[in-house]
């Protein structure tokens, strides 16, 4: 078997895109920028503790801690609400997983809390 060359590439990337932008709903979308903007917070915070300083210790961990476990429940809210859910998810609501959502993340942020000191 041969490699994909550089158009079949783009052109599958191309459709991907295509098809995204046309048929994910906009709280999809917006939940998707909030986990890649996630993915950018978690990757500065690692690279500000490896590079520069490990000091306050307890605030990266609570920082960090955050961020992951943001980026699971936000995740797993995702997976609630996308279209064609409806098999796997079908006796929980979406505004029952978004109240469960925002329920697990103000105790993760009060979690997170403790260890700011």
């Amino acid at each position: 078997m041969s490699a994909p060359s550089s158009t079949e590439l783009k052109s599958s990337l191309n459709t991907l895109v295509a098809n995204y932008k046309s048929t994910t709903p906009a709280r999809v979308k917006l939940i998707d920028c909030f986990l890649a903007f996630l993915i950018i917070s978690g990757v500065t915070q690692f690279a500000y503790r490896i590079l520069i300083t490990s000091h306050p210790y307890g605030a990266f961990v609570g920082g960090f801690g955050s961020t992951v476990g943001q980026f699971c429940l936000l995740a797993g809210l995702r997976a609630q609400v996308s279209p064609g859910r409806d098999e796997e998810f079908k006796e929980v609501s979406q505004e029952r997983a978004f109240a469960d959502f925002a329920v697990a993340s103000i105790a993760l942020h009060l979690f997170a809390f403790s260890f700011l000191g």
